[in-house]
């Protein structure tokens, strides 16, 4: 990921023609249609929390000396990984670990940010950068690599599972249905944080990397769906706000979370605003509004970085042939706990 972030600087550097006004500002490419031309690869990818710690209160931004503090440490611990990971002898030999071994995806792991840890989280409303307090009755669920949380369906989150009884027990994304990053909204995560905008005159297509889902953006004036038709991602539509490209999402199932491991998105308007600042930048900033979830509305800012490079197609095996096993494992479990068997201890 480092190499290819690196070409992609590269290539925009020497590709990239923006013209700069006199005042030194920089000055969006357009499109053969005069349109801000925000097309590309993105990566989203963050060290910054999204939620702000208390001890920064309101402010958004850190100081310099904040900022060098964070920067060491994110440097010691990318080099500690490393070298943990250059001294990694695998023991044959080794007895079989009874805790919680991980994911099996921890390799692809990508953690660290391409833009400049400059901001104390990606939240700026609530003005505090926390998550607002949930409305009374919102439902929670929380899923994740370890052993199933019991709950009931429909499952909302992406990871994990509350059984395994069939596919409608686990996490959206192990059904393939949406990927743990594709939102909307787009929110850095552990890997294929991106995502790539195609536009023609009337049209913008904003295209995630992971599960491969393509939202199409009409940018002219068409009549709303109907409020019976519900979709995964939503229906979008959009506009231009001088060189902001606005996209307002509505019509979701309600059978995805709203945000943090909380609500329904059946009620949620999302309103994501793209703005290039830079050759290689653009800002991506979202605001979520849904009153049966949060007594408050959120809004987060994320920077993303172009890189030199193409999405190609995101297969998801969890889908193809990891939950034909993971069911048939837990039918053989059942028949040798029918038949008096012990079972391994298993997570």
């Amino acid at each position: 990921m480092k190499t290819r972030t690196f070409f992609g600087l590269l290539t925009g550097l020497l590709l990239s023609s923006p013209v700069l006004p006199q005042d030194g500002g920089y000055e969006v490419p357009r499109t053969e249609w005069g349109q801000p031309d925000l097309q590309g690869v993105w990566n989203f990818s963050s060290d910054v929390p999204m939620q702000r710690p208390q001890r920064f209160g309101n402010r958004q931004f850190l100081n310099e000396e904040e900022m060098e503090e964070r920067r060491a440490q994110i440097a010691s611990t990318r080099a500690a990984a490393d070298e943990a990971a250059a001294e990694l002898v695998l023991d044959p030999e080794a007895p079989t670990a009874t805790n919680n071994p991980g994911g099996y995806n921890d390799f692809w792991v990508e953690v660290a940010g391409l833009a400049d840890v400059v901001r104390t989280s990606h939240i700026i409303h609530p003005e505090d950068g926390r998550i607002p307090e949930a409305v009374e009755g919102a439902p929670r669920q929380f899923g994740g690599l370890g052993p199933d949380i019991p709950g009931e369906r429909p499952v909302r989150y992406v990871v994990g599972g509350i059984a395994k009884n069939g596919p409608e027990d686990r996490g959206l994304s192990e059904r393939c249905i949406v990927g743990f990053n594709s939102g909307p909204p787009f929110v850095p995560s552990l890997y294929n944080n991106n995502m790539q905008i195609i536009q023609n005159e009337d049209t913008a297509v904003i295209m995630t990397e992971m599960v491969h889902d393509a939202r199409i953006v009409p940018l002219v004036e068409r009549p709303p769906l109907h409020d019976d038709i519900r979709l995964w991602s939503g229906d979008s539509r959009g506009w231009w706000d001088g060189d902001t490209l606005v996209v307002e999402t509505k019509n979701f199932t309600g059978l995805r979370q709203t945000f943090a491991s909380t609500g329904t998105d059946y009620d949620m308007a999302l309103t994501e605003r793209f703005t290039r600042t830079a050759f290689d930048t653009v800002q991506y900033e979202f605001t979520i509004n849904d009153p049966s979830t949060f007594t408050d509305k959120i809004t987060a800012v994320v920077p993303m970085i172009k890189v030199a490079g193409q999405i190609y197609e995101y297969a998801c095996h969890e889908g193809n042939y990891g939950m034909l096993n993971t069911l048939r494992g837990a039918r053989v479990d059942e028949q040798r706990l029918a038949q008096g068997e012990d079972l391994p201890e298993r997570h």
